[in-house]
């Protein structure tokens, strides 16, 4: 039997139809919101390509049961990140740098500089290393993507 879901997405408030309360976030995202950027990579919580924003903190949305949730908590995925006339800094410095080649682990790096800059606004390389060692890239673009989290940074 469908159980509504009562969420807060992006700025909006919505309701969504699950057959199973512990469905994994990132699938309601994904499949019932039509958003792209939380990505499925491992399904385990290992990769961070799924990862997204709770109340200002950086998930792996893979790892949330829907059910875990309150429709006060403030979801945010890289979607919400910004608005395309004003995208985040961290989206800009990802492009300006440029950071991404397969873009298969971008949108979780983007989602976890920014919750990191939101809480440290000069992090060091190191810093910057700690908070994405969860993110599996595979491109080798792991120095670009630490610049450009340096370059938003300066930029906030």
């Amino acid at each position: 039997m469908p159980h509504s879901v009562p969420l807060h997405v992006n700025g909006h408030a919505v309701t969504v139809e699950v057959d199973d309360p512990g469905m994994p976030l990132l699938f309601v995202l994904r499949n019932r919101l039509d958003l792209d950027s939380p990505r499925f990579g491992c399904g385990l919580g290992q990769c961070g390509a799924c990862t997204i924003h709770i109340d200002g903190e950086a998930v792996h949305s893979c790892m949330v049961p829907v059910s875990a949730l309150s429709p006060a908590q403030k979801i945010v995925t890289l979607e919400g990140l910004g608005s395309p006339d004003h995208p985040h800094p961290v989206r800009q410095a990802f492009i300006g740098e440029p950071a991404m080649q397969c873009g298969s682990c971008a949108s979780g790096m983007i989602m976890r500089a920014a919750a990191l800059l939101a809480k440290r606004r000069n992090p060091s390389a190191a810093d910057i290393r700690d908070a994405l060692a969860g993110h599996a890239c595979r491109c080798g673009a792991q120095s670009r993507i630490v610049r450009a989290v340096q370059r938003a940074a300066r930029a906030l």
